[in-house]
């Protein structure tokens, strides 16, 4: 009888479309190799077959790595925007702030007050508007 192994987490499978590859290293590997392979043929005649060997293999390099690149679920490209939103993006330097709802009530209270003391002073309180009218 066969035996086949059936991994603990279904999550980390991948479906694979042709040679055992997903969609996206297929696209990878396929813009590599449009990118790589015609800069091969045009500079072999003028650099010689090692130098344009070399040159090729650096050109095709990123396509490889974003295609093959993952660390804890997350593609290279991810990675590579949230390393340029910490460096670049967003602030060096991030301010404690809270927001505090009973500092926010004593501000006002201290606000009303104020205002009730100016209304006074000034002889525009309700109680006061009263009695003059009756």
């Amino acid at each position: 009888m066969a035996y086949v192994t059936v991994p603990k987490d279904l999550t980390k499978i991948k479906s694979k479309m042709l040679f055992g590859l997903t969609k996206r290293q297929l696209v990878c590997f396929g813009s590599a190799a449009l990118v790589g392979v015609p800069l091969f043929f045009l500079s072999k005649g003028s650099m010689g077959t090692t130098s344009a060997a070399l040159c090729m293999i650096l050109v095709m390099l990123p396509f490889f790595l974003f295609a093959l690149y993952e660390k804890n679920g997350q593609t290279l490209e991810v990675i590579l925007g949230h390393l340029i939103q910490c460096k670049f993006i967003r602030p060096k330097r991030r301010i404690y702030q809270t927001n505090n709802a009973y500092s926010a009530l004593v501000r006002q209270a201290k606000l009303e007050k104020e205002v009730q003391a100016i209304a006074e002073k000034s002889g525009k309180t309700g109680k006061r508007a009263a009695r003059r009218k009756a």
